[in-house]
């Protein structure tokens, strides 16, 4: 067994007999199953049926964590139905034979342990977590598309009971190691001074699982179906079957086949080769690409400093504070600030129940009335009202007392920086570091570069974003930069289909029917009928006249959710929608049309790099129906 020679693997024996074999894939900074990984796994398990050892315990030769899932650069190269089968069969067959091999197993799991990992995991007998930030646990195939085929869909309604199995399995969400011990994922969780002796100790201790409840192995059983019917409703109200097959796969492989999808082969080879899963894991490695902005730079924020404690401004400096940075907030007084700080307040408690760190990330948001924390932040932005002389006067005061080797960013989302610098002593400096509302929902953040600016400034500030938990997307200083520019004739032509007697409902389905996750019109009122009004002169400007239907709200004061009216009454806080109407043919094509013109015309003009950054950045900036893989994509397939 010890002559075992692996690439990716190391197995020891120690002195109670109990073998490691610890996963450390050579070449990769993070382990992932590829066909040699598993090619491997079962020369082991060869080795030690042969000679079994006391006990096996699988733990990561990595930091960044215990396995990532299945080498998704694999899923690129299904170009045939059986090689999906093949796919599935062999992770199926293969930790099943884990599963019943007659030694107990444990897997411990420090870092994440997501799709193939956690399904590797739940073929052992035990499941040890290990209590720090970064493990995470979870199975979020669905987010490509696909499905849990190595036995999760099996093994995991058997821990944990079929409802949070299910909720697990369609949201894609993860949990961490605390959690999973409350819910029977895992046998137990320890901090990491003590994980191995803890390892050695359950795997040899010939404990018995905990066993569901009565209630949830009859609901995991006999009952299956009320589980299916409910999760099939919960699915239809955040995806359409057409658009996103997956979930509704999980649950038909689930309900009808317990788990095995090999036993439902049409279903493999209908999601594995789908558009949606082509395409959905464009997205994942369009994400990478994001994600690796600014990682050649060697450096890291301590300090940041916000002026402007608006709803942008407040909610940016709340942002970096939860993410782990000292913030200053500064404003004109401590009025102006205090409903920022209260916001954020109630926005944590949201997330964090534990009181003390709760305390703990408000004292890192520091109000700054005086502008004292400019002097010491890595990074300042900019949040103040879309003004040009106001931003001069503030940068001129900021420019006296910044580090020289500070990020000095705006958040401006309409102004140009080539105006906005001209009164610093070296104007290179400054970029663009620009938010969207709401900033803890939305991913992307655009970092902007003026013509002549500093090379160095836009990595470090891609570098920021990337360390505050947000996707990066280099773009040149424009009109609207990328994601308000292709925003602004979409909502326009969706505006001209009310004015021609579409009910806004009407308008808003076509697109919900399309795909994306908000019509067009409601997102008028979310981003304020001011905000369109002025899009709408900008266009009047070039001779076209802004919509009837936006200049008579926009004259009544109804500016939409931030006024409680606009197209809809907001008063409850919901739209309040009527039913939509018949929705005319080619209605959707239509409106997507100047988005799509307008997303070729930035490539074109070399606003933003190329066409998979403006596809990465419609999608992660707008929401745009991912499972089409971006709007450049499906122009091509439209017309290919």
């Amino acid at each position: 067994m010890m002559t075992l020679n692996l690439q990716h693997w190391r197995v020891e024996l120690d002195s109670a007999g109990i073998a490691w074999a610890t996963f450390d894939k050579f070449g990769e900074s993070a382990n992932s199953l590829s066909s040699v990984v598993m090619a491997e796994l079962g020369q082991m398990l060869d080795a030690f049926d042969r000679a079994p050892p006391k006990a096996l315990i699988f733990r990561s030769g990595k930091d960044a964590g215990f396995i990532a899932g299945a080498d998704i650069q694999e899923f690129t190269q299904l170009d045939t139905a059986d090689k999906g089968r093949e796919l599935v069969e062999r992770g199926w067959n293969l930790f099943n034979r884990l599963a019943a091999v007659r030694y107990p197993t444990l897997a411990l799991v420090r870092g994440h342990c997501l799709g193939g990992g956690l399904e590797l995991a739940l073929a052992c007998r035990y499941l040890l977590a290990v209590d720090e930030p970064g493990t995470k646990m979870g199975l979020p195939e669905v987010m490509l598309g696909i499905f849990p085929g190595w036995g999760g869909m099996l093994r995991l309604p058997e821990r944990v009971g079929p409802a949070a199995a299910m909720d697990m399995m369609l949201t894609g969400k993860t949990i961490d190691a605390k959690r999973a011990k409350r819910m029977g994922l895992a046998d137990d969780c320890v901090p990491p001074r003590v994980m191995e002796n803890a390892a050695r100790m359950l795997v040899l201790s010939n404990q018995p699982r905990r066993s569901l409840l009565f209630l949830q192995k009859l609901l995991n059983g006999p009952l299956k179906s009320i589980v299916a019917n409910g999760a099939r409703k919960q699915v239809a109200k955040r995806a359409r079957q057409e658009h996103y097959p997956a979930p509704y796969a999980i649950i038909d492989i689930w309900a009808k086949h317990n788990g095995n999808a090999l036993v439902a082969p049409e279903l493999v080879d209908g999601i594995v080769r789908s558009s949606t899963a082509r395409n959905l894991v464009r997205v994942f490695f369009l994400q990478e690409r994001l994600k690796s902005f600014g990682k050649d730079v060697d450096w890291k924020a301590q300090r940041v400093h916000v002026i402007g404690a608006g709803v942008m401004g407040g909610d940016i400096a709340a942002w970096c504070a939860l993410r782990g940075l000292t913030v200053t907030l500064q404003d004109q007084s401590m009025e102006r600030i205090a409903p920022a700080l209260k916001r954020a307040r109630s926005s944590f408690a949201r997330r964090i129940k534990d009181p003390l760190q709760l305390r703990a990330v408000m004292d890192r948001l520091i109000p700054d009335p005086e502008g004292q924390g400019a002097a010491h932040a890595d990074v300042v932005i900019e949040a103040i009202f879309e003004n040009v002389e106001a931003k001069h006067a503030l940068f001129k005061k900021l420019d006296a007392v910044m580090k020289p080797d500070a990020v000095l960013a705006t958040n401006t989302s309409s102004l140009k920086l080539e105006d906005l610098r001209t009164v610093l002593k070296n104007p290179a400096r400054l970029v663009g570091i620009h938010f969207f509302n709401p900033v803890a929902k939305m991913p992307l953040v655009e970092v902007v570069s003026a013509d002549g600016g500093d090379p160095e400034m836009a990595r470090k500030a891609a570098a920021f974003v990337r360390q505050i938990d947000r996707l990066p997307l280099p773009v040149k200083s424009a009109p609207g930069f990328l994601v308000n520019a292709v925003l602004g004739p979409y909502m326009l032509e969706a505006l001209r289909a009310v004015d021609e007697g579409n009910s806004p409902e009407t308008v808003d389905e076509a697109m919900l029917a399309f795909g994306m996750p908000m019509g067009p019109i409601e997102l008028v009122d979310m981003v304020g009928l001011d905000v369109a009004m002025a899009a709408g002169k900008a266009l009047a400007s070039s001779g076209a006249e802004p919509p009837k239907c936006l200049v008579e709200r926009f004259d009544a004061g109804n500016l939409g959710k931030k006024t409680g009216k606009g197209f809809y009454d907001h008063s409850t806080g919901k739209p309040a929608k009527g039913l939509p109407g018949t929705i005319p043919p080619g209605l959707a094509a239509r409106l997507i049309k100047p988005l799509l013109a307008r997303t070729q015309q930035l490539v074109d003009e070399g606003i933003v790099a190329d066409a998979d950054l403006a596809d990465a950045g419609v999608i992660f900036g707008t929401g745009f129906a991912p499972f089409t893989g971006g709007p450049l994509n499906y122009a091509k397939n439209q017309n290919g």
